[in-house]
């Protein structure tokens, strides 16, 4: 019994060993990039006081890491382990911050913002990529992943076109480096057209950027630099409804490929059953959570407990998010970057631009005529 025990408890030994580097590295760099914002928000040895946010720093921290120390072998599976896992457990529980009547207003002004955006991306995509002579193939990858959910539409879509590796690797990182782009700088374009509203500041960042990572990441900048926590929730649900497109685009990516040899209808089963991650319905089960809760725990010393508990939640997704963050940036090679070649590149480019560009507009036209 013992020994049955012991073999049981083993593999998973094993997997906390494996992890436990890569999820050190990411948080003693998330800790570092805290102390970091914290003495430049502060103004140490007598600098000017500069606000910054701690994920602002940890992204940039790891990028720095990555592309001069390296990053070990011995680290990839716990730094997977937090820029999958954790990062997406910090997005679920930002949940917790919404109630549905709250996720409702903002996804009625943010439906029309994402849907121009998602057609914008496509159309483009088809245009620009074709002028480039970027393959078919990559082509649909580049223009699913700036429209829809980057790096996990790229993923999603492969199979079901039966794009070649290389094709998903050029799609893959044009959306880590474009996204990685804008998640840096959009939380100031932001700051110039929406200051007064961080609702509209964070749907437009939750409908330009493209990962979700990447959106969270902006938002987070957004939010510590500039002190507006509803950008966060905002550009959640903007991100939200992006991410659901890919249950229609999946299918008609099939049919545009019915003819393809090659196609299998297995792929597309299979990248349809996982096109919806699990932690955006975790997202939605606890925005359920936070609506059920504040209409039951109203007063008293019970509503006192509930609102510790949300306050913990929300404490526990910064914390995972900015860990999580800290291994996006430790994801960014400049050197894979530089391999894939300029067509892709400058294609990838300019659909991130116009798509961005699109966002903007859409965003300020329903914040001054959707009032």
């Amino acid at each position: 019994m013992v020994r049955a025990l012991f073999r049981a408890l083993v593999p998973g030994a094993n997997a906390v060993r494996l992890v436990v580097p890569g999820i050190l590295v990411a948080a003693g760099l998330a800790l570092l990039a805290n102390l970091v914002a914290d003495a430049m928000s502060g103004g140490v040895a007598g600098l000017p006081k500069i606000p910054s946010s701690p994920v602002l720093c940890a992204v940039l921290l790891g990028m720095l890491w990555r592309n001069t120390l390296g990053v070990p072998a011995s680290c990839q599976e716990g730094l997977n382990l937090a820029m999958h896992g954790l990062l997406r457990t910090g997005i679920a529980l930002v949940g917790l911050k919404l109630t549905l009547s709250g996720a409702t207003v903002i996804a009625e002004t943010a439906l029309p913002i994402a849907i121009g955006c998602i057609s914008t991306a496509l159309i483009a995509g088809a245009v620009i990529t074709k002028v480039f002579g970027v393959p078919k193939r990559l082509a649909m990858l580049l223009a699913v992943g700036t429209a829809v959910c980057g790096c996990t539409a790229v993923v999603a879509m492969s199979p079901v076109i039966r794009a070649r590796h290389v094709e998903t690797f050029f799609a893959v990182t044009c959306v880590v480096l474009f996204g990685s782009i804008a998640m840096v700088v959009y939380p100031w374009v932001a700051h110039h057209f929406f200051a007064a509203s961080p609702v509209y500041a964070g749907i437009f960042l939750g409908t330009a950027i493209h990962d979700t990572s990447q959106v969270i990441g902006s938002a987070l900048i957004y939010s510590q630099q500039l002190a507006a926590p509803d950008a966060l929730s905002a550009a959640s649900v903007a991100k939200l409804l992006r991410n659901l497109s890919i249950i229609l685009l999946i299918p008609a990516a099939a049919w545009l490929m019915r003819h393809d040899p090659e196609q299998s209808g297995e792929a597309q089963k299979s990248s349809l059953a996982r096109a919806v991650p699990l932690f955006v319905i975790a997202f939605l089960v606890f925005v359920l959570v936070r609506t059920v809760g504040d209409a039951f725990f109203q007063s008293g010393a019970v509503a006192q407990q509930w609102n510790a508990l949300v306050n913990t939640g929300s404490s526990a997704s910064q914390l995972l998010l900015t860990c999580g963050m800290t291994a996006v940036g430790l994801s960014v090679s400049f050197s894979q970057m530089r391999s894939v070649g300029w067509r892709p590149l400058a294609a990838g480019f300019a659909i991130a631009t116009i798509v961005g560009c699109c966002s903007l507009i859409l965003t300020r036209l329903m914040q001054v005529f959707g009032a």
